[in-house]
């Protein structure tokens, strides 16, 4: 008698600094989870994560659905062949509803931006994202660590230890650095001038993606700087209440997207399957003048055929494209 096969669905969430592909199974339980950096290649980076993503469930499984997020989730959708493609805040909430119903405010920051999500009975009734400047994302912390020569887990327990804190100039990366250098500069502990970043990156947060929203609790911090106890000490002292950290803070969107996979109830996949992830692919774009639009035109090749062209705003590849492959 053959094995039953495991049921499975998948999330994956492709940002500017990392992936994240999360498996759970019909009782929305987190199987399998992988978070790892793009180092500028995303496409290697989603079928990497597919491998690992594998590795660890072995091959009694099934996926019944997946489902995409993030700034590449357009791309991860063409290569896996995705069931449901869903922006990042959706993403987000749902995930955040279903660890925490009554959660009115949802902070999340990773690795090049930062999101601030308002509910109101589980429902998104506001959010708001950063624009221009990354201070306070995973990427700057991480760059200062390094400049410091501490490691990013020592960079927030360091915060912790300072019995009083530096004035950090918080609103833009260069000046952040600058002061920063200046402090050291004039002789101030290390300890002191990461604890004065991490409230000046706080309150930047708050000045800058929080402006003119009502911060109530219970709020939930996650993405990847939800691991460094610094800012999150900053936030609290800030808010003057604590924040709930999810077991799974830092695969939140994935997590987020397996659901919506799972809630589509599609009754056949069009998941292409694990060997995709040992497949040859890339993307190259092409400058369309056909009109004023100039458009920039991405095509996915994968193993020398094309499989979807994305950014034509008239659908003059798209389009033409679906035509011929139905």
């Amino acid at each position: 008698m053959l094995d039953m096969l495991d049921t499975m669905y998948l999330g994956v969430d492709v940002g500017s600094i990392t992936t994240k592909v999360v498996a759970i199974d019909e009782a929305d339980q987190i199987r399998a989870k992988v978070y790892l950096r793009n180092i500028g290649r995303p496409l290697e980076a989603i079928k990497k994560g597919l491998r690992m993503i594998k590795d660890q469930l072995g091959d009694n499984l099934e996926v019944q659905g997946i489902g995409t997020t993030g700034s590449a989730r357009h791309l991860a959708a063409y290569l896996l062949g995705a069931d449901v493609v869903k922006n990042e805040i959706t993403a987000h909430a749902v995930a955040v509803v279903d660890f925490l119903p009554e959660v009115q405010t949802i902070i999340e920051i990773g690795g090049q931006d930062s999101k601030i999500i308002i509910l109101q009975e589980g429902v998104v009734v506001d959010f708001a994202m950063n624009t221009v400047c990354a201070a306070g994302t995973g990427s700057f912390l991480d760059q200062q660590a390094a400049r410091l020569g501490i490691s990013v887990e020592e960079f927030g327990q360091l915060a912790l230890k300072a019995t009083k804190r530096v004035r950090i100039a918080g609103r833009c990366t260069v000046f952040a650095e600058t002061d920063m250098i200046h402090k050291q500069q004039l002789g101030f502990q290390t300890e002191e001038i990461i604890a004065g970043l991490c409230s000046s990156l706080v309150k930047n947060y708050l000045n800058d993606v929080a402006r003119g929203k009502d911060l109530l609790p219970p709020l939930v911090f996650q993405g990847g700087v939800a691991a460094n106890p610094g800012i999150r000490k900053a936030f609290e002292e800030e808010l003057g209440v604590p924040l709930v950290i999810p077991p799974h803070f830092e695969v939140m969107g994935a997590l987020g997207a397996a659901k919506l996979a799972r809630r589509a109830g599609v009754s056949s996949s069009k998941f292409k399957g694990f060997d995709i992830a040992h497949s040859e692919c890339f993307t190259r774009s092409i400058e369309c003048d056909g009109c004023g639009n100039n458009c920039e035109v991405i095509e996915l090749i994968v193993n020398g055929e094309t499989i979807a062209y994305w950014g034509d705003r008239c659908g003059k590849f798209s389009e033409a494209f679906r035509s011929k492959e139905g």
